[in-house]
């Protein structure tokens, strides 16, 4: 897997121009800070445009950290504007959900936009494309469409409506918005170039008949203006100056600038009104588009008809399964919203499209984790320790920090008595190679009790292990002469008497294969799910975690980094989700 962008690093000190060198260098601020440095913009305006016919996802996080981060960074500012120009496909609880997401990863916005709100200036926009001869109304049928278009290396033909009359146009385009006409019998196209070697400006749709409702304007329009007008105009209406995009759209860019170019929304008082009557106010800047590559991270998908097909056959428990590499999955299995942003920063900025190994997300997220995570202690897999040289109803109060590294979490109070739970792998009857946990006869520390030794394994009559009888050597506890002594190995534990049984769920990655859409092994992308990604029991938490508030995140030592969950935890039923293991435990398995 491959870094994407290497060259987008940070530098000491300033550069020619007086720039800090602590900010990020890549090819779009660059062009900002050039566009600045000219007086081309005095101020940078920008917008993050999802469609609401889903929940956002992992490659979104790219888009957001990249447009709200800009304009924090050149004091500008960033609208959310939904494109909202496919109804049927759309749904309020997404326009919620990509509120919610945006937020989440700590940014907020300007304004918030629907393409909606332009409807009437779209209409009129494309009325004076009619009356200026620069746009038609099409009887070809989709089908005949893609037939007239020509291929790659051969042009395409001009429809046989293609010289209708301006007034005939205007006619049409006017019994279409009065829903005259049924879906899909007519099309209002640019007139461009059908001979152009770029397939998009052959006379690409402006509009289409679609009688569907709307989530916000009912029933008032049956024609809905094309993604590539509707995207261009609202970008010049609000005053974008710098309209980033994913490379998928590089093509698309001449058709953007058409449309802003032969749209002007200033010159034509009825058209200027609706502008106005949508709240927008005059903003003279012509919005440039630039084009970067996408976050492709191994191990995931981030089509939208791929994700809610794993809802919709049950495959997954919902849109925000920790499973998902939806933003609302991410963060209900614990991954963090500074995690994200550090792996933005760090792959950088670029036009080269490259695949991220996932393993990278994992330790940006394990990196946040370690230093704002508070400890606690769990047992998953628990085996019975009794301590037999103190009193069976001995029971005490230690104090333990809430972290290693950073005093400023302070501490907690942990229960101890003579009878805890220890992970059962942390005791071997034969112990392999380098094993440096317990073993009968031997010793190990119990953390923040003393060193105690195994005198006596008791098991059942099949074989099985049931307890461990150890003696502890009180000469070893903190503050006594032998706290010092030197042992192997530290195990956790939790006290039996005071454990709070809970709900664990062990996620890991969803999909076994790093390119779960490569399909040349035979198996669809379905057959790579992982089938361990979720894996369910029950263990056993020091009282401190148990009281945990959802989303709260905790490193269960020795164990991994685990969050409360958002929906289903409570304190007197506790679920921890397990949002990342201490270490990277996939480079072993390729």
């Amino acid at each position: 897997m491959s870094s994407e962008n290497p060259a987008a690093t940070t530098t000491p000190g300033t550069d020619e121009s007086g720039v800090r060198a602590d900010v990020q260098r890549d090819f779009v601020r660059q062009i900002i800070r050039e566009d600045l440095a000219s007086g081309k913009h005095h101020a940078i305006r920008t917008r993050f445009p999802p469609e609401p016919n889903g929940y956002l996802h992992i490659g979104h996080a790219k888009a957001i950290c990249l447009n709200f981060g800009i304009a924090r960074e050149f004091g500008g500012w960033c609208n959310l504007r939904l494109d909202d120009t496919n109804p049927g496909k759309e749904d309020p609880e997404f326009v919620e959900g990509i509120k919610d997401d945006v937020r989440w990863l700590g940014y907020e916005w300007h304004d918030l936009r629907h393409a909606s709100d332009y409807f009437d200036v779209f209409y009129r926009a494309a009325l004076k494309l009619i009356e200026d001869g620069k746009a038609y109304v099409d009887d070809l049928s989709a089908d005949e469409v893609r037939e007239y278009r020509g291929t790659l290396t051969e042009p395409g033909r001009n429809s046989p409506y293609r010289d209708r009359s301006i007034e005939e146009n205007l006619d049409l385009f006017r019994r279409m918005r009065a829903g005259e006409f049924a879906d899909g019998s007519k099309t209002l196209r640019a007139k461009i170039d059908m001979a152009s070697g770029n397939i998009n400006l052959r006379d690409p749709a402006l509009y289409r008949i679609r009688k569907v409702a709307h989530q916000n304007t009912g029933d008032a329009w049956p024609i809905y203006p094309m993604y590539d007008f509707a995207h261009a105009l609202s970008d010049a209406m609000e005053g974008i100056t710098h309209s980033l995009c994913t490379l998928e759209f590089e093509d698309h860019r001449p058709l953007y600038d058409w449309c802003v170019d032969n749209v002007d929304l200033t010159a034509h008082p009825a058209m200027w009104q609706s502008v106005v009557d949508a709240g927008l106010e005059a903003r003279p800047a012509k919005p440039r588009q630039i084009e970067f590559s996408r976050l492709n991270l191994s191990y995931c998908i981030t089509s939208k008809r791929k994700l809610a097909q794993l809802v919709n056959e049950g495959l997954v428990d919902g849109w925000d399964d920790p499973r998902m590499n939806t933003l609302r999955g991410l963060r209900r299995r614990g991954f963090t919203p500074a995690g994200l942003r550090l792996l933005i920063e760090r792959l950088g900025i670029s036009k080269q499209n490259s695949v991220i190994d996932y393993a990278l997300l994992e330790n940006c997220v394990r990196e946040d984790l370690d230093a704002t995570a508070p400890r606690r202690m769990a047992v998953l897999d628990p085996l019975k320790l009794t301590i037999t040289n103190l009193p069976g109803n001995h029971e005490e109060t230690l104090t333990f920090a809430n972290h290693p590294k950073d005093e400023s979490f302070g501490t907690r109070e942990v229960p101890f008595a003579g009878t805890v739970w220890i992970e059962r792998e942390d005791f071997a009857e034969v112990p392999p190679k380098g094993f440096k946990r317990l073993v009968p006869g031997g010793e190990v520390r119990l953390r923040g009790v003393g060193i105690v030794k195994c005198e006596e394994v008791v098991k059942d009559a099949a074989g099985d292990v049931l307890e461990l009888r150890c003696s502890l050597d009180t000469e070893s506890r903190s503050g006594m002469p032998g706290a010092d002594r030197k042992v192997k190995g530290t195990i956790h534990w939790v006290s039996a008497r005071h454990a709070v049984a809970a709900e664990v769920r062990m996620y890991d990655r969803l999909f076994n294969v790093p390119a779960p859409d490569d399909e040349s092994d035979g198996k669809s992308w379905i057959e790579h799910i992982n089938p361990d990604a979720k894996r369910v029991g029950r263990g056993w938490l020091e009282p401190a975690a148990a009281n945990a508030e959802p989303e709260q995140r905790f490193q269960f030592e020795r164990l991994g980094y685990f969050v409360a969950d958002r929906v289903d935890h409570r304190p007197d039923a506790p679920v921890f989700n397990r949002t990342v293991t201490l270490r990277d435990t996939w480079a072993k398995q390729v």
